[in-house]
């Protein structure tokens, strides 16, 4: 009887050590603290992290408590970020979520509740996809966006975080390849299914963006998108020493050492002149998107020690310090670029439709004055809360009938989040 007690409270205590199946490191303090957020996101091109960058990241949180997600490695950012950088926050903890099941845990989940910052450590963004898409990780990152926090990755971080992302589900993509044949099964991308912030709608990121090249491959993520969609898409990229933060305003600036080095972030514009879609986008065959040379317009910004140059996701074209515009196109596989170029030829970039897995469509009145909200599996009550970029609640109701008409006419332009059923959807309104 003693013996089997004793191999009875063995078998409990391995199954509760199995049943952990996250790591964590913390470093701080434990007291959970609310303080005010500027919120915003940084983007980093995915070599060392910039210094200036990642403070302008920690102001953001408002001094509260900073959580860094990846799937493998350790704790190299707690110091990094608690001590090293001078910036007084109350806790940084890292968290190594390798599995679904480690997605579940209510401790991860109740870290990621309490955060006022995530950042997203470097990795292979297929393991993220894999193991935090459709899971209470998802659900809190949204969740943080929401409530207005400040998120933010490298490399691999970065790649999840735009509206469309290239998943890397098998393995990574050149742009020999990618342009060669759009649809190779290495080309493998989402869209509107993971991470939702209202800056990055219709956005797809890239990075290591000079080493190596990879120009080619996001010109041929823009183009599937835009072709399966019809709608222009962006791209925002960033160089491997540089990284791209931008504030709840819409406002981007770049950071990195120019002009010490060549040192630069891209934002890539699909062009207004219709039609906008590319000329062939075909399956085992080169991509063609030329569009007279003016597919699509980008802007190379300088990426400076104190991000003084700016450019705003608000239109698309207005920016402030050091860049310059270029056209960029495709010809039978072959990308083109040429300088000196104009700013693109659009006034406004309007909200489109967005539809979701939980089969809701977002759309307004073609006077931008109303949302219409169609909720396909509609059940009562439904309660929606519209948020403005800085985290301020514009309204709430709930939904009494599937397809609901909401005066939007008294808000300003601008981004804007729509929360139903505890996920946040952008909008953007002209």
């Amino acid at each position: 009887m003693k013996y089997s007690f004793i191999i009875i409270l063995l078998f409990f205590v391995l199954s509760g050590l199995k049943a952990q199946s996250y790591t964590h490191y913390f470093t701080g303090d434990t007291t959970n603290v609310e303080p005010p957020v500027e919120g915003g996101l940084c983007l980093m091109g995915g070599a060392t992290e910039n210094d200036s960058a990642m403070i302008w990241f920690l102001k953001q949180a408002g001094g509260g408590d900073i959580v860094v997600i990846r799937a493998t490695g350790s704790d190299g950012y707690n110091n990094y970020l608690y001590t090293d950088l001078g910036v007084t926050v109350n806790s940084v903890e890292t968290l190594i979520i390798p599995s679904l099941a480690a997605a579940n845990e209510q401790y991860v989940i109740r870290q990621l509740r309490g955060a006022e910052g995530v950042w997203i450590a470097g990795g292979d963004q297929f393991d993220y996809v894999s193991y935090w898409k459709d899971t209470p990780v998802e659900d809190e990152l949204n969740a943080l966006i929401a409530r207005g926090g400040v998120i933010g990755g490298t490399s691999a971080g970065m790649a999840i975080l735009g509206q469309a992302y290239f998943s890397a589900e098998n393995g990574t993509s050149t742009s020999t390849v990618a342009l060669n044949n759009p649809f190779d099964n290495t080309v493998t991308l989402g869209y509107g299914d993971f991470i939702a912030h209202p800056l990055m709608q219709k956005v797809i990121t890239d990075t290591h963006y000079d080493n190596p090249d990879r120009k080619g491959r996001q010109m041929t993520f823009l183009s599937r998108m835009v072709q399966t969609h019809n709608l222009r898409f962006f791209g925002i990229a960033a160089e491997e020493y540089v990284a791209v933060c931008i504030d709840k305003f819409g406002i981007a600036r770049a950071f990195g050492d120019f002009p010490a080095f060549e040192d630069f972030a891209y934002f890539l514009v699909t062009n207004c002149p219709p039609p906008i879609t590319p000329e062939t986008c075909t399956s085992g065959v080169p991509l063609h998107w030329d569009r007279n040379n003016l597919a699509v317009k980008t802007y190379k910004i300088n990426a400076t020690p104190n991000g003084s140059s700016t450019f705003d996701l608000n239109d698309w074209k207005t920016t402030n310090g050091g860049g310059s515009w270029e056209n960029w196109w495709v010809d039978t596989g072959v990308l083109n670029s040429s300088q000196g170029a104009l700013p693109p030829e659009c006034n406004t970039v309007s909200i489109q439709p967005i539809e979701t897995e939980e089969k809701i469509s977002i759309y307004p009145i073609p006077s931008d004055d109303v949302l219409r909200i169609m909720l396909h599996d509609f059940q009562e009550p439904t309660m929606i809360t519209l948020f403005s970029a800085d985290g301020k609640k514009q309204f709430q109701t709930y939904l009494s009938n599937p397809e609901n008409h909401i005066d939007i006419r008294h808000l300003p332009q601008g981004y804007y989040y729509l929360q139903i059923s505890g996920k946040a959807y952008p909008v953007h309104k002209n």
